[in-house]
């Protein structure tokens, strides 16, 4: 199979053509944290059928691979790999960034780190051109010491705010606080305090109440929650405030500041009719259909098709989500307000964003979690062992765990060894002799596919049937720990406070990482942004 070459400057022309264009790199977070492009998508060989249909859904989208110019004791780099995969599931415009990201900056363009810097550079030139107001830890302590009118609103995740925060802060992740702000502020004269772990989601959630028109005075809390812990200030684990269901009076105070954002960022709302035309152009034009409520409220019921991304999730990690630039994204909630204000970051990134109700969408008749489609494991035919059997099979069985490492710790078959599905060739050998391969991973989905790739292998091989949960289900007893590590777990980049050497350190270099991109932006045209700036 023959895999088309872009040279550097044939890619750097691409990314200026107004075309679409999914530049992704196959290498592992940790490498691409390391040094990457600005506009890559982070998808890793070893999880490539997974992740592949969410983020590049068009078959014949122009599609670039890089990594480091690194090859194999084969003389293929993982791009290289990456590229023939893609190409065999059925993508026909797939290319290889020749030479990679060393040749990227050998010919004289930016090199970048850190992990969705699209989003994170996309706040901070926000900041930058809107004069986004903050606040400091110092600041915000002696207002909560004096008992000030202040109210703290954490836009992350609700499980990332439970684990750590800020006392008194509620959880309002994303999109949420243009929707929910009204009931849960005493009066117009609260200070309002938008926060996160670092900067991106405070900068994103205090410019959209601002650019909603609120009447109270907002700020970003600078640096987030790891300059209040860098102050030695209290940080709570276990926090569980959440926001009541949204009133009359709140609701209609959320239209009111979703219209103005609206008129301020240009967002569109479509029809049914052209959702469906859009739909049937689907092959020449990519299109993403997202949901942008709360996960629970995309269970209850959604618009069949629809993937589930709540909206402050979508804004922070682009990259993750949506891998083509230039592509028409729907934004689907049950009102209009969450999916504006959405859209609203979304247009001001460079995307085609739109916004449509469930109910003019045709409504929100499928109900359940979003079950992402797995790229060729239809044809994965693995010979399948349940778990009493593999219980049974304890002393003839090598169990190997393709989880993500931080889930393997968590929690994992006794005797299961940690491995990287692109690099269980090289580092299957840690496990010694091996009599009975089995591979396992959470829902048995990338075991299945393991498996069928080491079908021909000496060893029978075989996917746990379930994976690991269905092990769990059976009454089977999991182990904890970083034991039996064959592969090196740079699967994920740890967060400052996971550093096992300096947490300290750790968050000044990241804070000082980000602070620093709005710098570099500034020096870069391969971005998209064109900001809107409320009067």
């Amino acid at each position: 199979m023959t895999i088309k070459r872009m040279s550097p400057p044939d890619l750097k022309a691409a990314l200026h053509d107004g075309g679409e264009i999914a530049l992704l790199d196959a290498r592992e977070e940790v490498a691409v944290d390391r040094r990457r492009l600005l506009m890559t998508a982070c998808a890793p060989l070893g999880r490539l059928e997974e992740l592949i249909d969410g983020m590049v859904p068009r078959r014949g989208v122009r599609t670039v691979w890089c990594d480091d110019g690194e090859t194999d004791a084969s003389g293929l780099g993982l791009a290289e790999k990456a590229a023939r995969r893609m190409a065999a599931l059925g993508y026909t415009d797939v290319a290889v960034l020749e030479g990679g990201v060393t040749a990227w900056e050998a010919a004289g363009y930016r090199v970048y780190a850190g992990v969705h810097v699209p989003s994170k550079a996309f706040a901070e030139v926000v900041e930058h051109e809107a004069g986004t107001p903050y606040i400091t830890a110092e600041a915000l302590k002696d207002l909560i010491d004096a008992k000030a009118d202040i109210a703290i609103y954490d836009t992350r995740s609700y499980e990332e705010y439970h684990a750590n925060s800020i006392p008194g802060a509620t959880s309002v992740p994303g999109a949420e606080i243009v929707y929910r702000y009204k009931d849960l502020t005493p009066s117009t004269d609260t200070l309002i305090v938008v926060n996160c772990g670092g900067r991106t989601r405070s900068i994103i959630g205090a410019q959209a109440l601002i650019n909603a028109g609120v009447p109270n005075r907002v700020v970003s809390l600078k640096n987030g929650t790891q300059d209040w812990h860098l102050a030695g200030y209290e940080v709570v684990e276990g926090a569980t405030r959440r926001p009541p269901e949204v009133s009359p009076a709140g609701k209609a105070a959320a239209l009111e500041g979703a219209e103005r954002v609206a008129k301020l960022s240009g967002v569109r709302t479509i029809d049914r009719a052209t959702l469906k035309q859009w739909q049937s152009e689907s092959d020449g034009r990519t299109l993403y259909l997202i949901d942008v409520r709360t996960p629970e409220e995309y269970v209850a019921g959604h618009v069949p098709g629809a993937r589930s991304v709540p909206g402050g999730q979508l804004v922070q990690e682009t990259d993750r989500h949506m891998a083509t630039w230039g592509a028409r994204v729907v934004l689907l909630d049950n009102d209009g307000v969450r999916a504006t204000i959405t859209a609203s970051w979304l247009l001001q990134m460079g995307w085609d964003a739109v916004i449509l109700s469930n109910d003019a969408a045709g409504g929100a008749t499928e109900r359940g979690p979003g079950r992402p489609r797995t790229l060729g494991l239809e044809a994965a035919k693995p010979r399948l062992v349940d778990p009493k059997t593999l219980a049974a099979w304890k002393d003839s069985a090598t169990v190997v765990d393709l989880n993500f490492s931080r889930g393997y710790r968590a929690g994992h078959i006794p005797g299961a060894w940690f491995a990287l599905r692109s690099r269980l060739d090289a580092d299957l050998s840690e496990a010694g002799p091996i009599q009975r391969l089995v591979f396992t991973s959470p829902d048995g989905v990338l075991a299945k596919l393991a498996a069928a790739d080491f079908a021909d292998a000496a060893a029978e091989t075989y996917a746990l049937d379930g994976g690991t949960t269905a092990w769990s289900a059976a009454g089977l007893p999991l182990a904890k720990g970083d034991e039996r590590m064959a592969s090196l777990p740079d699967d994920i980049r740890l967060r400052a406070r996971e550093d096992p050497n300096d947490v300290e350190a750790a968050m000044r270099a990241y804070l000082s990482w980000e602070i620093e991109l709005v710098n570099q932006m500034a020096e870069d045209d391969d971005h998209r942004f064109k900001i809107v700036v409320p009067a």
